[in-house]
């Protein structure tokens, strides 16, 4: 089975997120309420997605994450990369040395190298915004604050 890691998986819903709410900053906490994603893991994968270059974050009370470029700029290969390293189905699409063993013998490894391509250019013909569905509007959680009830008699 030809899978993604969870934190990539994750990273494309964080910044599916961030994607409906174009310009808008979002805290991890929000983030987290939004997907259901424990908190330190939201943060993480944020920090990754912003030393990627994905994401911009600011610090302070209103501050929080939004998006470095269009949704539509941002093809779904670099946020995979961003997290998981080259995207690559073998051992032997990978652009290093000494990977496998068998390598010089393979009759195989021309042809990995096409599928890998192919895998790899079909992500790339998706950008961020396809993968982003029309959502409600979004608002942050507020901690809960009862308002104040006149006393019997006042």
């Amino acid at each position: 089975m030809i899978k993604l890691s969870r934190l990539a998986d994750y990273s494309i819903v964080l910044m599916t997120q961030l994607a409906a709410r174009p310009g808008s900053l979002v805290q991890a906490p929000d983030l987290a309420l939004l997907t259901g994603l424990p908190v330190p893991t939201v943060a993480k994968t944020l920090k990754r997605l912003s030393h990627a270059g994905l994401v911009e974050s600011q610090r302070g009370t209103k501050g929080g994450y939004v998006l470095v470029r269009d949704a539509a700029d941002i093809p779904v290969t670099e946020i995979i990369v961003a997290v998981d390293g080259p995207i690559a189905l073998t051992d032997c699409t990978v652009e290093s040395d000494g990977v496998c063993e068998i390598e010089a013998l393979c009759p195989t490894r021309t042809n990995w190298k096409k599928i890998n391509e192919a895998v790899v250019g079909a992500l790339r013909g998706i950008s961020l915004a396809d993968m982003t569905p029309q959502m409600a509007p979004f608002v942050p959680h507020r901690p809960y604050e009862p308002t104040r009830t006149a006393a019997v008699g006042e």
